[in-house]
């Protein structure tokens, strides 16, 4: 059968059998047949290759609308000056309470405020340079000025309304007293016997 394609393509019928009309007619359909099939192939493969140029194409967009959304946020947070320095703890416990300190040199009282939500404890504050030097003038920069923050999940109950905080020589201590004092009970593993 292929060498009477190959001899159809060269304008030459090869008939085996002799019945020539029968013969060009099946070798008609089938030769129609491949090329039908030759050509739904190619359709599909511009299909797909179309397809998949236009869901890369979709999948550039989506990539570019992220990166533009990227530089807008950039810029929107370039432009506020938002720097919060994070204040440095020492958290124990005693007994009946827990106790936090903080070294925050330059500070007044009325520039702290500490709250509680729930189990999480935050000190906010803001430190002002009262001296107005420039830049250029600096030799070294160090200090920290503007505002901070901390916040501490606190590991147990506490008694909000009982709180105490005090700033003594730079040193803000919050004393935080236990809700119940912690008990531990020991618990023995006994072996079941089946």
């Amino acid at each position: 059968m292929i060498r009477a394609l190959r001899l159809h393509r060269r304008g030459r019928w090869f008939n085996p059998s002799g019945r020539t009309s029968i013969f060009k007619k099946s070798m008609r359909t089938i030769i129609n047949k491949i090329i039908k099939t030759r050509q739904n192939q190619k359709k599909k493969k511009n299909l797909k290759s179309e397809y998949t140029e236009e869901l890369i194409k979709q999948e550039k967009a989506k990539i570019q609308n992220i990166r533009d959304t990227e530089k807008e946020v950039k810029k929107e947070w370039s432009e506020i000056d938002y720097e919060e320095g994070q204040l440095s703890i020492d958290v124990y416990q005693l007994e009946d309470r827990i106790v936090i300190k903080s070294t925050i040199a330059g500070v007044r009282p009325e520039d702290i405020d500490i709250s509680i939500n729930n189990d999480m404890l935050t000190i906010k504050g803001r430190r002002q340079n009262i001296e107005k030097i420039d830049e250029r003038n600096y030799l070294y920069r160090e200090c920290y000025w503007g505002s901070f923050s901390r916040s501490i999940i606190l590991p147990i109950e506490i008694k909000p309304d009982k709180i105490e905080a005090n700033l003594e020589n730079g040193i803000l201590s919050v004393v935080l007293p236990k809700a119940k004092p912690r008990r531990e009970v020991e618990i023995k593993v006994q072996e079941k016997k089946c």
